[in-house]
């Protein structure tokens, strides 16, 4: 009975319709559950309908992690680890700012309606798209991490170039750094600007030089997405 529950529980197989049926299930849930989300004030059809959604995730948890065991092929150890695996830790935090006493007050109220918003993410479990992009990741993870350095060595060496140009524009290194990352992504919301040649010609070099960084991990992305996705289109087919 617990294998079933897992099996069913778990992303549908091609063959397993109570399992498709319970990803759609869940999927409506997930969205049903967002819209109190999009009205400022709540009235209590609103109330229900939250509260109808955030039980059936207290069933979904409850159902993964009684049968955490099968995912995680731990034994005993898989039941302590569960709640501590990203997904989980999604789900909890998503029930918890539902059932939160603390509704009252204005501050707290708009932190919870973040929290509520993370219910969006359970959408990513359903995903087979993004499962194969984290597989993406995983193996691509050495010149992912090469390419964020050297946009960190860059945006480091750029805010000390310019802040030491321009001293009177930037009030403190942190603002340089700051300059430094909007350029470097090409976005430049010009609340810094450089006003002298030595700091214009460096602010066009950091912009050349972010379009270049940028499309690194693009194709490293990219390269890795067709090589992962060929091996899924070979299975389908046979």
């Amino acid at each position: 009975m617990r294998r079933r529950i897992y099996d069913m529980i778990e992303k549908a197989e091609v063959n397993d319709r109570l399992s498709a049926w319970y990803d759609r299930f869940m999927i409506v849930c997930i969205f049903l559950s967002l819209v109190p989300l999009c009205f400022k004030e709540t009235n209590a059809m609103l109330k229900v309908l939250d509260y109808a959604t955030v039980t059936v995730f207290i069933l979904d948890y409850g159902l993964r992690w009684w049968t955490a065991d099968f995912k995680l092929r731990e034994g005993k150890n898989s039941f302590v680890k569960y709640p501590l695996t990203p997904f989980a830790i999604i789900d909890l935090v998503t029930i918890l700012s539902s059932l939160t006493p603390l509704n009252s007050g204005f501050r707290v109220f708009r932190v919870i309606r973040l929290q509520k918003s993370l219910r969006a993410l359970k959408l990513l479990r359903y995903s087979k798209g993004f499962h194969l992009m984290v597989r993406v990741f995983r193996k691509e993870k050495e010149d992912l991490l090469t390419v964020f350095y050297l946009v960190l060595g860059y945006v480091f060496l750029s805010a000390l170039v310019i802040y030491q140009v321009e001293p009177h524009t930037f009030e403190n290194f942190f603002d340089a750094i700051y300059w430094s990352t909007i350029t470097l992504t090409t976005v430049g919301y010009g609340d810094y600007v450089p006003v002298t040649m030595a700091g214009k010609f460096v602010a066009v070099l950091s912009s050349l030089i972010g379009i270049i960084v940028f499309a690194l991990p693009t194709g490293i992305i990219t390269a890795g997405y067709l090589a992962e996705l060929d091996p899924s289109r070979k299975k389908r087919k046979d």
